[in-house]
């Protein structure tokens, strides 16, 4: 289901790789269309003409062809040869087959500056564009020598008042410096001739730099792009959504990717990023999420022994096997202080199938997450919307359909109907083993994910563009190896809690982790609850190992926070971290890493939303010394 009056496109120059491919990527990705960027073009053994012929066999519109620099405001015999220029460039538009040229406001330190000169100069290349059946579209760039507004430039264009000659809007160029939304209430829609997207990071340097290296896809940065969208449809705009991004990572990656992610971004946008646009109601809205139903782990027979002996001493129990499949569900809390929604992992031993490859690539580890959603239908088309794509293997005749999508790592994410769950797991685990065991109530808390640091954004994106989830400030970690890069997203409730890390640092812990663990997957599973103390004295009595933490961290919380000499102690004999947000309090203990993958946090929130981030330098260096549990 697609709006087609919001058209998308995207400039060559977003992503990596030669011309062609570039264009096949995008084509693939599901645009519309794509500008063609000059560079891309001279450094193609391709003719312009058979670009052209490329684009129109791949169903893409070539948007606008990009960038014609340092137009307006020059001397003679300067001037004499932009025009020039500009006339060679008019040349290659018309093979390419797009009849509208960027034109950047001057960077010359030749330009005079002279408005009446500019539009001039601006009227008279419109009217030999205007001969030619072309346009121009005049952009305010945030660094221009004289012109660096939209607003700027919008008078210019409006007081020229040629035909051929419009308004290009570039998201980065005005959100950059902060020139309100509100404005563009006064351009007119149909002197808008195309709109240039980009999300950023909010950066105090310089506006080149900034946009050269830092843009990324809507949903991706700090940007208010809502408010700046909602103007632009305010007005009446119908025409192309183009993404224009300069981005180190995304150069660096896979053009294919890119084009998919840039799709999803503007798909988010059309939607609304932070809230509902007014297209939204036409569109499969983003999934709401009701909790973690299970948690899968791929493993052998050996390795699920392994597992058991770091589940049992928090609290879980094996207490029902599968209908037909080698694959035990695994409970806490079932019975306990009459709770009986329990924490499900789910270890899966089968010797064939998605879990079965999964162990065999990345040995013992979590290969896919259940969440309980209100809407399956609905979250299948919102992950059709966005090209996620499904993951579909043989039932049995008598299994239970639990539809499912690709995540991180190749791992699988399933939708749960939240209303029939209890009769899912009832018809799909019949057969009891053990009974639960009473003791202090554990829920999941968030589960943490390590990816490459080039693919970071890559799920980010992911997440706030299927899932409705916000996400919290970007965040970086001191690993005593090398920085790390975490950010976290949660839906409204905090029932669902992802935490996503990566680091470009190659002995940093979560670089080791990937190249242990063979690519990106769940590093640790964090458990929630209410009496840290009962649930570290149980584990610990049942044989867990722990993470030991310096006494010199406890002496040091003794002095900041005056605590009480007594709490000190508890917690220093049980390795448990302390940290404090005003009145709020968290505190958390780590297990040592099992099968050199994946470790277990357990946390005590005290009204505190974080994450701990102040204790993760002590957490990573703890396990800096455990070298078997994340070897070199």
């Amino acid at each position: 289901m697609t709006n087609p009056a919001f058209k998308t496109s995207i400039a060559t120059v977003s992503i990596s790789g030669t011309l062609d491919a570039k264009l096949q990527a995008i084509a693939a990705a599901g645009y519309d269309g794509a500008e063609v960027f000059e560079n891309d073009l001279l450094s193609t053994h391709l003719s312009a003409r058979e670009i052209g012929a490329m684009m129109a066999d791949l169903g893409l519109a070539c948007t606008m062809f990009q960038p014609f620099r340092d137009l307006d405001g020059l001397p003679e015999p300067q001037r004499a040869r932009a025009f020039d220029r500009l006339e060679r460039k008019f040349d290659v538009m018309q093979e390419l087959g797009t009849d509208l040229l960027l034109v950047c406001s001057s960077c010359s330190p030749l330009s005079d500056g002279n408005r009446e000169r500019t539009i001039a100069d601006l009227t008279e290349a419109a009217e030999r564009a205007a001969a030619r059946g072309l346009r121009l579209g005049y952009e305010a760039l945030a660094w221009g020598r004289h012109v660096h507004d939209h607003r700027e430039a919008w008078g210019i264009v409006r007081d020229a008042d040629h035909p051929a000659l419009g308004l290009v809007l570039d998201s980065f160029h005005s959100l950059s410096r902060q020139i309100p939304s509100s404005s563009i209430g006064d351009i007119r829609a149909d002197k808008l001739f195309i709109v240039q997207v980009a999300d950023a990071p909010m950066l105090d340097m310089d506006h080149l730099g900034w946009s050269r290296h830092f843009r990324c896809m809507p949903g991706q940065g700090d940007f208010p792009l809502d408010d700046w969208a909602g103007a632009i449809r305010k007005i009446g705009y119908q025409g192309y959504w183009s993404l224009e991004i300069f981005n180190d990572r995304f150069r660096a990656g896979s053009a294919s990717g890119v084009a998919l992610d840039g799709y999803r971004s503007l798909r988010l946008l059309e939607g609304g990023i932070a809230r509902p646009s007014v297209s939204a109601a036409a569109l499969p809205p983003r999934v709401k999420t009701a909790g973690v139903e299970f948690i899968e782990f791929a493993a052998s027979h050996e390795e699920a022994e392994n597992l058991a002996a770091m589940l049992r001493p928090l609290g879980f129990r094996p207490t029902a096997r599968h209908r037909s499949k080698d694959v035990t569900r695994w409970t806490q809390g079932v019975g306990t202080q009459g709770v009986d929604d329990p924490v499900n992992i789910v270890i899966n031993c089968e010797p064939e199938g998605l879990a079965h490859s999964f162990d065999v690539v990345h040995g013992a580890s979590v290969c896919a997450l259940g969440l309980a959603v209100d809407d399956v239908p609905g979250a299948l088309a919102r992950a059709d919307f966005l090209r996620v794509p499904r993951f579909n293997q043989p039932l049995a005749p008598d299994e239970w359909p639990i539809p499912s999508v690709r995540g991180v790592g190749g791992s699988l994410i399933y939708f749960v109907d939240a209303a029939t769950r209890a009769a899912m797991w009832a018809h799909e685990f019949p057969t009891p083993l053990e009974d639960p065991v009473p003791g202090p109530r554990l829920a999941i808390d968030h589960v943490a994910q390590t990816m490459q640091y080039e693919e970071f954004l890559s799920w980010l994106l992911f997440y706030v563009a299927l899932f409705d989830v916000a996400k919290t400030p970007q965040l970086d970690i001191a690993d005593p190896m090398g920085l790390i890069q975490s950010q976290a997203v949660e839906n409204a409730d905090r029932s669902v809690r992802f935490t996503l890390n990566g680091s470009l640092a190659t002995q940093s812990l979560t670089s080791r982790f990937i190249q242990n663990y063979f690519g990106a997957g769940v590093q640790h599973i964090a458990f929630a609850t209410d009496d840290i103390m009962a649930v570290a004295d149980a584990a610990h009595a049942q044989g867990l190992p722990c993470l030991s933490i310096p006494r010199n961290y406890f002496d040091d919380l003794e002095a900041r926070w005056g605590l009480e000499p007594d709490l000190i102690d508890a917690m220093a004999t049980r390795d448990i971290l302390y940290d404090r947000d005003g009145e709020a309090e968290y505190l958390q203990f780590y297990s040592r890493a099992f099968a050199r993958r994946v470790f277990f946090e357990v946390v005590e929130r005290r009204g505190y939303a974080g994450y701990g981030a102040v204790n993760a330098p002590i957490r990573l260096a703890a396990q800096a010394r455990h070298k078997p549990d994340f070897p070199d």
